[in-house]
């Protein structure tokens, strides 16, 4: 989402760092680009002058012009600022109601039902019992898929069916919830294409009647501009507690997320990272400020792995591959451990200083590799796998038929496992070489 900011700002400060010395006029000319940066991600100008005016001010002073590292002052007043313009860190309060009732608004489209699953598979994970409310009783497409999610996580969903009081629905899966000994209540509420004074009259009524401890903006990422208004009308109208981002892991510039948060006052509580189920993540300002200026995030990365990697298989995968039994079978497997935890990409630039190191290289080119790959070693049979020797001409042909690839690529993978086998072997043996070599050649 701010990949565009972050490249801009980096290049900016690099070009600071290499000074021994700043002037005034040096710190001028940053502050430019730092501004020209921010607007350029559709932060709202309001918020980018006022996050320029206190930066300016801090790296004018003594605290800088004193300093033996002037550049790397200014980046680290530029990440303290960017942590206080994110907000303090998003927790939801469900204190000690039960059920505690969330209420979710938003426009049409921003993803609001998928976030809603996601927001009550999260809770469970945390011991809560949740249910999810069909409250959108004008789309019957909004029922249907808030039903299909929820029987997806074995999760209950309470609804009324299509033109049934909204308020009433949501009063009564409160009753439903005290019966079933739920938790949570997560109403997800009708969207509006734009600001509509009918339905926000209708949001008024549910939240009077029902109380819900956190009314949260499910918002798109690529709102852009339109996020100010969106987020104040909302905001005035039922006020918000909290703020979630949806489609974080697309093109948007990440500006809405600066200007809602800067604008409403109210915290960023959850990122929304993809269509799968598990994808929403608890948002960490300090977290989102350091991959921004380039710095990582390895506290996230060790958080997706745990959840979403198999420790007992990745230890017994690792021992298979320091006795030379590791298999194409196994491959697969970490392979597809791998994407769960989410694009390659993203993964990269939650590790300090990689996204330099990657460099011009074609991440989206690398993504369609590891694809191809899995989709050659899908199309082996388990014998084919565990035993690669046995894949002569005829079974080449077959797999690259089945795959929708060549002989040439079946040929290219079979013969980069069968160094790593080699390499692996050698290095078992002590006679150790330089593991690189395994990533020397693209696929």
């Amino acid at each position: 989402m701010f990949e565009t900011l972050g490249s801009r700002l980096q290049a900016t400060f690099d070009n600071l760092k290499r000074r021994g010395k700043l002037t005034e006029a040096d710190v001028d000319v940053a502050m430019r680009e730092v501004r020209l940066a921010l607007l350029e991600a559709d932060v709202n100008f309001k918020v980018v002058k006022k996050f320029v005016e206190r930066v300016r001010e801090r790296a004018v002073g003594q605290e800088v012009m004193r300093s033996l590292t002037p550049g790397q002052q200014v980046v680290k007043i530029v990440h303290e600022e960017l942590i206080q313009t994110l907000g303090d860190p998003g927790r939801l309060n469900l204190g000690m109601q039960s059920p505690a009732v969330i209420m979710l608004v938003g426009l049409q489209g921003s993803g609001k039902t998928t976030t809603a699953a996601k927001l009550a598979l999260h809770l469970r994970k945390e011991g809560r019992r949740p249910i999810l409310v069909a409250a959108d009783v004008y789309r019957p497409a909004a029922i249907d898929q808030l039903e299909t999610l929820g029987h997806q996580l074995e999760i209950p969903v309470y609804g009324e069916g299509i033109n049934a009081n909204p308020v009433n629905v949501c009063a009564n899966a409160v009753k439903q919830a005290v019966q079933t000994a739920a938790t949570v209540v997560i109403l997800d509420t009708a969207g509006r294409l734009n600001i509509d004074e009918m339905k926000m009259d209708e949001l008024r009524g549910i939240k009077a009647r029902v109380q819900p401890v956190e009314t949260l903006l499910v918002a798109d990422a690529m709102t852009g501009q339109e996020a100010v208004r969106v987020a104040t009308d909302f905001h005035n109208a039922v006020q918000l507690t909290g703020l979630i981002m949806t489609k974080i892991d697309g093109d948007a510039r990440g500006g809405a997320a600066i200007s809602m948060r800067e604008v409403t006052g109210v915290p960023l509580k959850f990122l929304g990272t993809g269509e799968k189920l598990s994808g929403l993540e608890v948002f960490h300002p300090d977290r989102m400020a350091s991959r921004i200026l380039g710095m990582g995030d390895v506290l996230t990365l060790i958080e997706r792995a745990q959840t979403e990697v198999d420790q007992e298989e990745a230890e017994r995968a690792g021992k298979r591959l320091l006795s030379g039994k590791f298999d194409l079978e196994d491959f697969l497997k970490q392979m597809q451990q791998i994407k769960r935890m989410g694009p390659l990409g993203q993964l990269l630039e939650m590790i300090p200083g990689m996204n330099k190191m990657v460099g011009d290289v074609d991440l989206r080119g690398a993504e369609k590799d590891l694809k191809r790959i899995e989709a050659i070693i899908q199309s082996m049979t388990p014998e084919e796998r565990r035993n690669p020797k046995i894949i002569k001409a005829s079974r080449k042909r077959r797999i690259a038929t089945g795959s929708g690839t060549s002989v040439q690529d079946v040929n290219m993978l079979l013969k980069q496992f069968q160094e790593m086998q080699r390499m692996m072997k050698q290095f078992q043996g002590g006679r150790g070489r330089n593991l690189s070599r395994l990533l020397g050649g693209r696929f």
